[in-house]
């Protein structure tokens, strides 16, 4: 492995460049590009075909013989050398392999939307705002297998850097797409999907609801809960009932018992 570039200053375009891209989304989307960090992350966004503008390491933090190896894949040209001074500057997180990516986004528009099963199960956030939140319900979806996550009305953008990195890179492992809450409705009605609602309001306890068909489990935000439009056109709104005192949990914790309800009963049915 050898890289063609070694970078020692702060002030090099690309750094600034690769700066620009970590905190700025509407740099991210001008460009087309973002960044990723971490082994896992770039193995992930390789399986996924993702185009691999860049890689930057430092030798002194790579951790491990599979790291060298994965980067000996790139060509010498995408491989750029930095010191530990400027790796720590451009990195997320303080424990890392020394590994950093500049990607470049995909289309996740609704319209190109395809399953490869014929009896999908997928997942659907309202106008999730904490990338935090955005993060953990994808890590839900990948351990769920789930055939697609749908972004209804986003609040940010998804290669924030909060999201991949909250995610463990599960952005590049799961079918991600976006739209308005009106278009999803009417993608989902189209299709067939029966849609339930994760909602206080005339609601059944989740084990009593059958989500053996194609089906679309909705969840909203914990402050507001979701839009009147998802309401009207559920076809049953469902409750996870609670035994203390709050009325409502964790968004990404309260899809993982509906999703992970759904998954045993369509092993149950199988």
């Amino acid at each position: 492995m050898q890289a063609t570039k070694h970078i020692s200053s702060a002030q090099n375009p690309l750094i600034k460049k690769i700066l620009l891209l970590k905190e700025k989304s509407r740099e991210r989307k001008k460009t087309e590009l973002f960044i990723l960090e971490g082994l896992l992350e770039l193995q992930l966004s390789i399986g996924a075909q993702y185009e691999i503008e860049t890689v930057l390491y430092c030798e002194d933090i790579l951790e491990s013989s599979e790291s060298s190896g994965i980067l000996k894949s790139f060509h010498s040209d995408q491989l750029i050398s930095v010191t530990t001074e400027i790796y720590k500057k451009l990195a997320y997180r303080d424990t890392t392999e020394g590994v950093i990516a500049i990607a470049k986004s995909k289309d996740h528009q609704l319209s190109t939307l395809k399953f490869e099963t014929k009896n999908p199960l997928i997942l659907i956030a309202e106008a999730p705002e904490k990338p935090g939140n955005i993060g953990a319900l994808l890590r839900t979806a990948d351990a769920a297998n789930l055939d697609a996550v749908l972004i209804a009305n986003p609040k940010t953008d998804l290669y924030n850097p909060n999201i991949i990195r909250s995610s463990v890179g599960c952005l590049f492992s799961r079918n991600v797409k976006i739209g308005s809450t009106t278009e999803i409705i009417s993608y989902l009605k189209k299709e067939g999907f029966q849609i339930f609602c994760a909602a206080l309001s005339s609601s059944k306890d989740y084990t009593t609801v059958n989500f053996t068909a194609p089906t679309a489990i909705v969840v909203g935000t914990e402050h507001s809960g979701l839009s009147e439009e998802w309401l009207k056109n559920s076809t049953q709104n469902i409750i996870i009932p609670m035994e203390g005192q709050i009325d409502s949990m964790n968004v990404s914790v309260s899809a993982a018992i509906l999703i992970f309800e759904a998954k045993r009963q369509r092993k149950i049915n199988k």
